[in-house]
């Protein structure tokens, strides 16, 4: 009887660690050996639209810290009834419905999903590549990319983050975020 307790918890356990982020977000090689899978996933991004893994994982840090289920907070009237969240961003990049499904019109993926880490990062990919076309940004830079995707390609355009020195600030993470990541997983075996 014991041993059977002991096997259920060990196997609830491991099925709730798969939902969890992973713990030591600072650390991109300790990311990586607790989600192997992940770093499949980032290459084929990297290879097929360019983005660095680096600034894939420092855009993912930051918009849900890499929770796959990530929702924008909730809104309320009257401080206690709930009117909706803020947006309808999602999942791991964060992405709202309007920008998910253009990209699942251009690259021909209706079956992704917000939630699934490959899809995310094939979205983070194909987003950077975009403002890399549209607006000439490099694929390395995190700090401009960051803020295109924030804003959209259009506010980005019209300079809209001029100002909101709070996003100034957040960008200034995800870019030192990227950079320690960079230099981090030269070193990840």
């Amino acid at each position: 009887m014991r041993k059977s307790a002991i096997l259920l918890v060990l196997i609830l356990a491991s099925c709730v660690r798969e939902g969890q982020a992973p713990t030591r977000q600072d650390d991109a090689c300790a990311i990586l050996s607790q989600r192997p899978g992940w770093l499949r996933d980032m290459r084929k991004s990297e290879a097929v639209w360019g983005a660095p893994i680096s600034v894939q994982m420092a855009i993912i840090w930051k918009e849900s810290s890499f929770r796959a289920r990530a929702k924008t907070r909730r809104t309320f009237v009257l401080g206690s009834i709930p009117t909706g969240r803020i947006s309808t961003a999602y999942g791991f990049a964060q992405a709202l419905d309007g920008t998910w499904g253009d990209y699942q019109d251009a690259t021909n993926s209706r079956g992704a999903r917000r939630s699934d880490f490959g899809d995310a990062t094939d979205f983070i990919g194909w987003y950077m590549s975009e403002s890399n076309r549209r607006l000439g940004l490099q694929m390395s830079d995190a700090y401009n990319q960051y803020l295109a995707y924030h804003q959209g390609q259009g506010g980005y355009r019209s300079g809209s983050y001029r100002g909101q020195t709070w996003l100034l600030n957040v960008a200034r993470q995800v870019q030192n975020r990227a950079n320690l990541y960079e230099s981090q997983l030269a070193d990840c075996s």
